[in-house]
């Protein structure tokens, strides 16, 4: 039987993207499981397969500086041209799925990317409509809006993007985890499901028709509806912005989570940490969640159920 191939992005070339990946690759059982094709720039101290440039600028964040400014700008934009590389192999079929070291946001932009993270980035390189999944053995938990201020999350929870979100979460859990009949439940926005509008309406205007209408459980409060899916009643929640989903996930699971972009053609996976630039280089970054982004990518390329023919 031939063996998967994966990409695997360094990421930011300051951050512990390298180091993670490096520690990755030498974990017994990763490298003979599959093919693995590392892309990113040359220099970081870890062998690429994809080189899409070179970097000598070291790790660790850069000084307020015109030279640190331009260091971090050619950080994003080296971290951009992996991801667009991988896509572009995957796309091509010369891999089964992608994994992506962290990416810096602020140096993203300055590399000349106007995306607010890998999953709108993504989104943008295949033209599917994604979503955002954390996943660990003990949760999973979907991102209905994702980089935004708060104050903006209202106004971005619209019906169009609740529906979207909830359609491609069933597809993506019976399509990539063999769910055949996905249970979801929908986070409220507010308070206590907004306590009949006293905390704010939207929960009674749009979430609950939204949830109704898709058969989805909720809107339930968000500080019993993660316990719940932890006990098993649900196999994803669905959260309506980015903190409270990603405070629940890394509290039940921190180090076991994987970042999942539901919606693509192919698998990608990711840590569900950052760049950690502040421990860049020390040898304290563990490569626990990297190892498990790997593996889920590998049994989700195993166990894809294809689509049925409409």
């Amino acid at each position: 039987m031939t063996r998967p191939a994966i990409a695997i992005t360094l990421g930011d070339p300051r951050g512990i993207g390298p180091e993670i990946v490096r520690s990755a690759l030498a974990t017994s059982g990763i490298a003979g499981a599959a093919r693995i094709v590392v892309v990113g720039p040359r220099g970081t101290g870890v062998p690429v397969d994809e080189a899409v440039g070179d970097w000598a600028g070291g790790v660790g964040p850069s000084p307020d500086t015109e030279a640190g400014r331009e260091r971090d700008a050619l950080a994003g934009r080296l971290a951009g041209l992996a991801i667009e590389r991988a896509v572009a192999m995957a796309r091509a079929g010369e891999v089964q799925g992608i994994v992506t070291a962290p990416i810096d946001k602020a140096a993203f932009h300055r590399g000349g990317y106007d995306a607010p993270g890998h999953t709108e980035f993504l989104e943008q390189l295949t033209g599917a409509p994604t979503v955002m999944m954390l996943a660990s053995p003990k949760l999973r938990v979907v991102l209905a809006t994702t980089h935004l201020a708060l104050r903006d999350v209202p106004a971005a929870l619209t019906r169009e993007r609740l529906e979207r979100t909830i359609t491609v979460t069933r597809r993506g859990l019976q399509e990539w985890f063999g769910i055949a009949r996905p249970r979801l439940a929908l986070a409220a926005l507010n308070p206590h499901v907004g306590d009949h509008g006293r905390f704010g309406s939207e929960d009674d205007t749009l979430l609950a028709p939204v949830a109704r209408e898709l058969g989805v459980a909720g809107p339930i409060p968000a500080d019993t509806v993660f316990v719940r899916a932890i006990h098993g009643e649900f196999d994803a929640v669905i959260a309506p912005y980015h903190d409270v989903g990603m405070t629940a996930i890394k509290v039940a699971s921190f180090g076991e989570g994987v970042n999942i972009t539901l919606g693509l053609p192919f698998p990608r996976t990711s840590p569900d940490h950052g760049t950690a630039l502040d421990i860049a280089g020390t040898g304290r970054a563990r490569a626990d969640s990297m190892v498990e982004a790997i593996r889920l990518a590998l049994t989700l390329i195993s166990r894809r159920v294809p689509p049925p023919v409409s």
